[in-house]
């Protein structure tokens, strides 16, 4: 059984009806996986996380002044969201991720059904990001017995600058994105490996660029442990991505990254990413490409 992590809380975020952040689609998608006949033993709920876990690998300042509701307008501007008790208990239990981490080093794979927060630095948060979970997850892997490297497969359209940066000092830790060239951030920091896509950019050239570069990475790296943010705002109706990546190209891509991983041996902790449609039921539909293919429903 492939643990899935969810919590209530990941949709419960109270929001303008204009604002740009899909906040329904996490509970959407958790019943589309009901609906579809996932048992409810699969799911896992995580822990509010303790900030104090997190002052270190993360400028303790920051995150106390978020936790306090001290940081000032134009940090939370940059982040996206108005700052409320609800945004903090969200941001600390959607870091489940770290819990998907650990699970997969037991299970051989885990998916939280939120996460990719990739644009949160050290001491600021970005592009609706606050605290940067898949390099807190990378961390938490890298204490167990027999994990030395993790890889950081980011799939989002949007680079994963705040781990990129996150993880720059940390040799265990190699971080690999494939993003639109001309989006958000539009200043990029270094990765491990950076393969940026002309905008426009459909699923053939999309595929073979995925494929070459997570078995550039595996070869070369020889990574441990896979975490996986399988973003979907590549699609082609996506309102903020501006590839052009079919439904089936999606289903192609998740499909690709298992069966790489598998045939490696490799552990895959993987989170839904981004994804921008204002149309739920269409996003919920991309996103379930991970689960069928992580799951084989």
């Amino acid at each position: 059984m492939t643990p899935l992590i969810f919590h209530p809380i990941y949709s419960q975020l109270n929001l303008s009806i204009k604002h740009r952040f899909p906040i329904q689609k996490y509970q959407a998608l958790k019943d589309r996986l009901v609906a579809a006949g996932v048992a409810p033993s699969s799911f896992v709920t995580p822990r509010v996380l303790d900030p104090e876990q997190i002052k270190g690998p993360l400028c303790p300042d920051y995150i106390q002044r978020f936790v306090d509701g001290a940081l000032d307008p134009v940090a939370m501007r940059r982040i996206g969201f108005p700052w409320s008790r609800q945004l903090v208990n969200r941001t600390l239990t959607a870091a489940g991720t770290i819990l998907a981490g650990v699970l997969a080093l037991e299970k051989g794979r885990a998916l939280n059904l939120t996460g990719g927060y990739h644009h949160a630095y050290y001491d600021y948060g970005s592009g609706f990001c606050i605290v940067n979970d898949l390099f807190l997850c990378a961390l938490n892997m890298l204490k167990t017995k027999g994990v030395d490297r993790v890889l950081i497969f980011d799939c989002d359209v949007h680079q994963g600058d705040g781990t990129a940066k996150l993880a720059q000092a940390h040799s265990g830790i190699f971080t690999l994105s494939i993003h639109g060239e001309k989006n958000f951030p539009f200043r990029k920091q270094l990765s491990d490996l950076d393969v940026a896509l002309a905008k426009g950019t459909g699923d053939d050239e999309y595929l073979n660029a995925v494929e070459a570069a997570l078995n550039r990475a595996i070869d070369e790296f020889k990574p441990s442990a896979v975490i996986y943010d399988a973003g979907v705002d590549i699609h082609v109706d996506d309102d903020l991505g501006h590839l052009a990546i079919s439904h089936q190209g999606v289903q192609a891509r998740d499909n690709l990254v298992f069966g790489c991983c598998d045939r490696a041996g490799l552990p895959v902790a993987a989170v839904i990413g981004g994804g921008y449609q204002r149309d739920i039921d269409a996003l919920v539909d991309i996103h379930f490409c991970l689960f069928r293919a992580a799951l084989g429903l």
